[in-house]
């Protein structure tokens, strides 16, 4: 099964400005509370964030950064993002279809990337080469976070399937996962350097 493309999210968007409910679900609040949990305190001079959709996450999330690199396939999304974040310093969108867009960065350059409900959207084959665009300009001991949905789902691949092989791409490269934990509805895993804990190799 091929990624979801431009188009088809295009059309998701022009349909309804919020067809998942990313500013009015209760689900969705918790989830950025807790990906928000796991980075407070911290400050970061360069973050990404890929699929940053109508700009809920990037607008929190911003307030931690120096720069933060939002990107998103959807321009319809986009021009809600812009608006959200509007007088937010350090914020810019890119607009790409990802792995195939992926934004011009520098290697080693970012120090967080947080992947929020992004992955199951694609093919395995463009989650693995997501991975390594990651990994390039990942900086030594920055996290990468993933969020996925875990429940029924029409999309290349469900939300467990997708983090597995995204995870083992990355444990592949000699990262750990530091941090897992599951959700009624979603998992939240962290990617990164620390030898606090062993890597475990998931399936998927």
């Amino acid at each position: 099964m091929t990624s979801w493309s431009r188009d088809v999210f295009e059309r998701i968007y022009r349909h309804h400005p919020d067809p998942w409910g990313l500013a009015t679900r209760v689900y969705e609040r918790e989830k950025y509370r807790q990906t928000l949990r796991l980075v407070a305190g911290r400050h970061f001079h360069h973050a990404l964030e890929l699929g940053c959709g109508i700009g809920m996450m990037t607008a929190q999330l911003a307030r931690q950064c120096d720069r933060l690199v939002a990107v998103d396939v959807s321009e319809t999304a986009l021009v809600q993002a812009r608006r959200r974040c509007a007088g937010l310093a350090g914020v810019s969108f890119h607009r790409g279809q990802l792995p195939h867009m992926f934004p011009p960065l520098a290697r080693h350059g970012s120090d967080l990337i947080v992947i929020s409900e992004l992955l199951y959207f694609l093919s395995p084959a463009d989650i693995s080469q997501l991975a390594a665009q990651c990994l390039y300009v990942r900086r030594h001991g920055a996290p990468i976070i993933l969020v996925n949905w875990t429940g029924p789902t029409d999309t290349p691949c469900d939300g467990n399937t997708a983090a597995g092989h995204f995870i083992n791409c990355c444990l592949n490269d000699g990262l750990l996962v530091t941090h897992a934990r599951q959700y009624p509805q979603y998992r939240i895993d962290v990617l990164s350097d620390a030898t606090s804990r062993p890597g475990v190799k998931l399936s998927g």
